[in-house]
């Protein structure tokens, strides 16, 4: 039976248990992932974009792999652990700013088809990850993974001008050709220069996302991450990602040339016509899987290394955690409770009735010499009201006024919408209306879209105060709204109300700019004798 000396015994007493780094990269990696509480909006914000667009929706994988990279530099690191407290600096900023734009707007308008939100999502994506990498790994690690972190500008991967200016002029690029390769195949087609019709009732739409972008965007992406594992040098690594969403193009037109023989083959084998939107999914498919293989294959071959694996960085591996590190996990653990605690709050609290109620209940019958003769709502899927509208008609005739109010939204201008839609305003400025109240800035538009003309005014509501400003420099301008500072700890009850108004006339020959002046003085006339604090009332309760 073996004996411990009192040398050992008090040896053992003497050392206490700490983690190695590996483990405790591991925590730090479940805090940088658990953090995102910090920034609950943006990721929300994303997580829409990237549902609701399927051109955007490679963005999702950015994130991951973003990520993965970045464990994949820590690891050849030996996991260092010399962060940095700037690190958590620029987490609570970064915090911070994405709680006061929740109660606030702020756009920037550099022309009628570009406007931007700030801060951008990928500019929220880009600071939160930077703030992770400095406070657990420190410059060392922030230096070595500026690939990862610049990445993370593509979580959304196409912006609106892109669309604007690219994405429309190819989808019309790619109908002319399969137009132009069906004709030179002697079949006769409808004049619709978006369908290809080949009989009556059998055809195809040349649909958005039949340029072929999302493949070409998809091989960029894919070639941006294999060129920096291969660790390709400036130049070809621009040239080998450009040479990939050019592939991805040619690919796609040889994809509609495809479909288009395909579809003839389909006019003498009539079974076969039900079955043309899965012949699309597995051609486009097939091409895509075999240009993604080619590319895979060039960039291997014109790498300067064969493996993937980082080699360990040079100097003594860590075997110890610092102890200012346990110091700056308990700090982001602090910051993600103090953040989550009122996100828990607002999740578990009940939805309210106004949300799915399609009642106007914030609606008064009378606004002035104003009757309400009309009700409607916007729904999304489920039921849920975005906009709850109505519509006002003066006692002696004239222009009627639209109102809408959301019960879910919170800081929302629809000049955002109308761009996203290519609904550019002819007109864009403050409009400064006397209310029951005290007068009330609004961020107006106007519009021509053929049929009529109309004014929109928007406007943001926090507690008891309304306003939305525009301000127009010489060659660009913003939109803003002041925050409410009692709305940052309870974020619920005072959710900022966007409220909408709209004046519309039939007449599209008037000038614009006298149209814009009439419609401006019925609004006038119909905020005169409105309290707006009436109409969102009901959704704050």
């Amino acid at each position: 039976m073996s004996t411990m000396s009192a040398s050992d015994s008090l040896t053992r007493r003497a050392i206490k248990p700490v983690l190695s780094p590996f483990q405790a990269a591991g925590i730090a990696s479940f805090l940088a992932l658990s953090g995102i509480v910090c920034v609950w909006s943006t990721v929300m914000a994303l997580r829409d974009l990237w549902l609701g667009d399927a051109l955007k929706s490679i963005g999702m994988v950015v994130p991951l792999v973003s990520f993965l990279l970045i464990l994949r530099v820590w690891r050849s690191l030996g996991w260092e652990l010399e962060g940095t407290w700037w690190g958590l600096v620029l987490l609570v900023v970064t915090a911070a700013t994405v709680l006061v734009r929740q109660s606030t707007i702020l756009i920037f308008v550099f022309s009628p088809q570009w406007s931007v939100v700030i801060p951008p999502h990928a500019m929220v994506a880009f600071a939160y990850g930077s703030a992770m990498v400095l406070l657990f790994g420190g410059t060392k690690l922030y230096r070595a993974s500026l690939f990862p972190l610049f990445l993370l500008w593509l979580v959304n991967p196409v912006p609106h001008v892109f669309n604007v200016l690219v994405d429309l002029p190819l989808q019309h690029a790619s109908a002319h050709v399969a137009r132009a390769f069906a004709i030179a195949l002697g079949q006769p087609l409808t004049p619709d220069q978006l369908s290809l019709m080949f009989t009556p009732e059998f055809g195809m739409f040349i649909a958005p996302g039949c340029n072929g972008i999302r493949g070409a965007v998809t091989m960029g992406l894919i070639s941006l991450v294999a060129g920096y594992l291969y660790r390709f040098r400036l130049l070809p690594h621009v040239l080998m990602v450009a040479a990939a969403v050019l592939l991805g193009y040619l690919f796609n037109f040889v994809r509609l040339c495809t479909l288009v023989i395909y579809y003839i083959i389909a006019l003498h084998f009539p079974r076969l016509q039900n079955h043309g939107e899965m012949a699309d999914y597995y051609i486009g498919g097939a091409l895509f899987l075999i240009g993604t293989m080619l590319l895979l294959l060039a960039m291997r071959r014109a790498g300067r290394v064969t493996s993937l694996t980082l080699p360990p960085a040079a100097g003594a591996p860590f075997t110890t955690t610092p102890r200012s590190f346990y110091l700056r996990a308990a700090a982001v653990a602090v910051l993600i409770v103090f953040m989550g605690i009122p996100l828990a709050r607002a999740m578990m609290a009940p939805v309210p009735a106004s949300i799915t109620d399609a009642t106007p209940a914030s609606f008064p019958a009378r606004v002035g010499n104003y009757q309400l003769t009309r009700t409607w709502a916007d729904t999304l899927s489920g039921g849920v009201i975005l906009y709850q509208w109505g519509e006002y008609t003066p006692d002696a005739g004239g222009v009627r006024i639209q109102i809408a109010v959301s019960p879910i939204l919170g800081p929302h201008d629809t000049l955002i919408c109308h761009t996203a839609r290519g609904e550019d305003p002819l007109w864009h400025g403050q409009l400064t209306l006397p209310s029951a109240g005290s007068p009330i800035a609004f961020s107006g538009s106007f519009f021509n879209d053929g049929a009529t003309q109309y004014l929109e005014a928007t406007t943001l509501c926090n507690g008891t105060a309304c306003g939305e400003f525009s301000s127009a420099l010489p060659h660009f301008g913003f939109v803003y709204s002041k925050p409410d500072p009692g709305a940052f700890l309870n974020r619920s009850p005072q959710r900022p109300i966007p409220i909408l108004l709209r004046a519309e006339t039939l007449d599209t020959t008037t000038a614009p700019d006298v149209a814009r002046q009439k419609l401006t003085e019925s609004l006038r006339s119909f905020i005169a004798y409105t309290d707006l604090a009436v109409f969102t009332q009901p959704y704050r309760q």
